[in-house]
């Protein structure tokens, strides 16, 4: 197909395409003359993917470069491979810790220890629970920490639930968009659930009709 077709088909412009081009993200295509290109499938899925991390995930081009690499990697073991775009799903947490910041961030080492995950505390992920369990307890709700476990409990569920759904998948780059586009939109579906669990647990416990 020309490069019109695939702007068509994906809904990104032709200027975008040619900057992707340009920038490494989406190879060239196939030149049919000095100033045409052909562009075929890959391409197509390729352009779905950029958009899925751009605009579902909110990872920078940068970011989206290096998933890139890792999706092009065919050496790269599949669970690295999804490890990079994971990590990057996630919000950077820096700066000097404190003593609140030291104690969470032991807490979650003693969790994934606990559990037997194999995950490692300062990681992105890490960090951010880290960040969490510390801002509980800045603001007087350390004592919040009690319902960790069964947090992790419920989170061992959801994973599973996702993993067996992504591993459906088979193309290396379903897989990177079923991960970004499901864990941004799992997180938003998680959390409109747990609202609603929320809401029907209030009025059990707390209603007095």
């Amino acid at each position: 197909m020309r490069i019109g077709e695939l702007s068509r088909r994906t809904g990104v412009t032709v200027p975008t395409i040619k900057y992707y081009v340009r920038e490494g993200l989406l190879p060239p295509g196939e030149l049919t003359s000095p100033n045409q290109a052909s562009y075929g499938d890959p391409h197509e899925r390729r352009l779905r993917l950029i958009r899925a991390l751009l605009e579902v995930g909110g990872l920078s081009l940068a970011a989206i470069g290096e998933v890139l690499a890792a999706v092009d990697d065919r050496e790269r073991p599949v669970h690295d491979m999804l490890g990079e775009v994971a990590d990057r799903l996630v919000a950077e947490h820096a700066g000097e810790p404190d003593a609140e910041t030291v104690l969470a961030r032991e807490r979650v080492a003693r969790l994934i220890a606990e559990r037997g995950w194999d995950a490692d505390p300062d990681s992105p992920a890490g960090a951010a629970l880290t960040a969490a369990l510390a801002a509980l307890a800045r603001v007087g709700h350390g004592a919040f920490i009690e319902v960790l476990d069964a947090y992790a409990r419920a989170a061992e569920e959801v994973a599973r639930a996702d993993l067996e759904f992504t591993a459906r998948r088979v193309d290396r780059e379903d897989l990177v968009e079923t991960v970004a586009v499901g864990t941004v939109l799992g997180d938003a579906m998680f959390a409109a659930l747990r609202r609603l669990a929320q809401t029907d647990a209030s009025s059990r416990t707390f209603s007095t009709e």
